[in-house]
């Protein structure tokens, strides 16, 4: 019979196997491919490198295709919990050393058991995705653990935070359980996302794409919007991680995080009264009002790389979480399109389910036009973001910077929409449509008729302009709460969330309400 000395050992030299993963072969690989390992990553996720490993010695369950009687440490996943920030989260991290990380019932077991976890706990769940896809020695079993995967993100969907990090490829169903998750995270050049690969595409369609070109970071950054950050190594991807993780709650029973003393800061910028220029038709950068607005190196813009006509960004005012929705004038005048719309209305619906107060900054020309935006759905699309604001209940305020023309104006989060503060600056144009577009249409026969029909439409158009293009018939309606100068921008902003903070707004009992996806 063993002795406890003898024992004690023999559970030392299990946990130097498992430690090792596939063997020093593959351990060499992982780090020559510029990659981490799995527990590398997590000892830098976690506070002061310390978690504590959960179902560590856990082992495959299948034994066809030459799979019986062999070694699988830990099923190819690490999973764990620890702090992050000082608040307790839980996180899997799939091991490419062993089997490729493929995915087989143990594996999905463990990774579904701290989801569970972090959802009774009430906690975040990070994931970090490395995987050969599903291991096919267990087709059934890899199935079922997919689906029971997928199960669990939308178990956990809008009760706790989730983060995927892709740090290795991510190929076919594996890339549904990031994409059914709240931010994704990717390393560029190492990470791959897609459904199809390359040579799938290839023989499917006869197009050649290298895996970079389809499925790399900047690709689903870029052009598919999947990817909402993406990292140049595995240690920065983990610090976006932890820094994302700084503007949000545990779970959506909490506040987020405040980093204020309770006081109000008020800072007025000079330049806030001249970044808007005299020609209603010239472009500035929105970025720039909102560096100047809120506290100093506090916003984090989401998906900067996507629909770049809108800004979506957390940032802190006094120290308080906020979430930013804001058109970009310098890109497409700021119009709203199919995938700004998508973008807006993704982060609206996080920020509300989240308790993160929502402010708008609004300069919109309109709805994007186009055959192809009208074949696309921009009807479909635009009506996600009427429904995402018309739906939250968080306290929304909105700024109107210079257009707010129609139903896109509607769209930024309108006083007629749910808004519980309007401001809007002198510069702000509030109408159906512009003024060239407005006269076109009421004036048409009396411009056509005049001397110089030239002279008569521009005279027209200012006079427009001065009647209607402007916040004050908005104000007299009661539609703008407030016309204030530019540099009042942060108090007014500071003394509005100020008086929301106990907001409570009442709605329909019902199961859910039907976005138009």
């Amino acid at each position: 019979m063993a002795t406890v000395k003898e024992k004690i050992e023999e559970l030392k030299k299990k946990e130097a196997e498992i430690l090792l993963g596939g063997g020093i072969d593959k351990i060499e690989a992982q780090h020559n491919a510029g990659k981490l390992l799995a527990r590398e990553r997590l000892h830098l996720l976690f506070d002061n490198g310390f978690y504590d490993e959960i179902n560590k010695f856990v082992e495959h369950s299948g034994d066809a295709f030459g799979m019986e009687g062999k070694k699988l440490p830990g099923d190819g996943v690490v999973t764990a919990m620890g702090a992050i920030n000082g608040r307790l989260a839980y996180a899997s991290s799939q091991d490419f050393t062993v089997m490729g990380g493929s995915v087989g019932g143990r594996h999905a077991w463990k990774i579904c058991e701290v989801m569970h976890r972090a959802l009774k706990n009430g906690v975040p769940y990070i994931a970090f995705n490395d995987s050969g896809g599903a291991r096919i020695q267990e087709p059934i079993n890899s199935l079922r653990g997919y689906g029971e995967i997928f199960y669990h993100n939308v178990l956990l969907s809008g009760v706790v935070p989730q983060i995927a990090i892709i740090a290795g490829p991510c190929a076919g169903g594996a890339a549904y359980s990031p994409a059914l998750m709240d931010f994704i995270i990717m390393v560029q050049g190492i990470g791959k996302l897609f459904i199809a690969g390359p040579n799938v595409v290839k023989e499917a369609t006869g197009v050649a794409i290298s895996a970079e070109e389809l499925g790399g970071a900047m690709a689903q950054a870029s052009h598919s919007g999947n990817v909402h950050f993406v990292a140049q190594n595995d240690a920065e991807a983990i610090e976006i991680c932890k820094k994302l993780l700084s503007y949000m709650p545990q779970n959506n029973t909490e506040n987020p995080p405040s980093y204020g003393d309770g006081t109000i800061q008020i800072i007025e910028d000079p330049y806030l009264n001249e970044i808007v220029p005299d020609d209603h038709r010239e472009a500035y950068d929105m970025m720039e009002i909102l560096l100047r607005v809120f506290d100093p190196s506090s916003i984090m813009e989401v998906q900067e790389h996507f629909a770049k006509n809108m800004i979506v960004a957390f940032a802190r005012l006094n120290g308080n979480v906020v979430g930013i929705v804001a058109n970009q004038p310098k890109e497409k005048f700021g119009c709203i399109d199919i995938d700004a719309s998508d973008k807006a209305s993704r982060f609206i619906r996080f920020c509300n389910a989240f308790n993160i107060p929502l402010i708008s900054f609004v300069d919109v020309p309109g709805f994007l036009p186009g055959v192809e935006q009208e074949f696309g759905g921009i009807i479909r699309h635009g009506a996600k973001m009427l429904f995402s604001f018309s739906a939250a209940t968080v306290p929304k305020v909105t700024i109107i910077v210079r257009k707010a023309y129609g139903g896109a104006y509607l769209a930024m989060s309108a006083k007629s929409l749910g808004a519980d503060r309007v401001a809007a600056w002198p510069t702000a144009e509030i109408a159906v449509m512009g003024a060239e577009g407005a006269v076109s249409v009421l004036f048409k026969d009396e411009i056509k008729n005049a001397p110089d029909p030239k002279v008569k439409r521009r005279e027209l158009i200012e006079e427009y302009r001065i009647q209607f293009a402007s916040p004050y018939p908005a104000a007299e309606a009661g539609l703008v709460d407030a016309v204030i100068e530019p540099i009042k921008t942060r108090q007014y902003l500071s003394i509005a969330l100020e008086s929301l903070k106990n907001k409570r707004d009442l709605r329909p009992q019902k199961k859910h309400g039907l976005i138009p996806l």
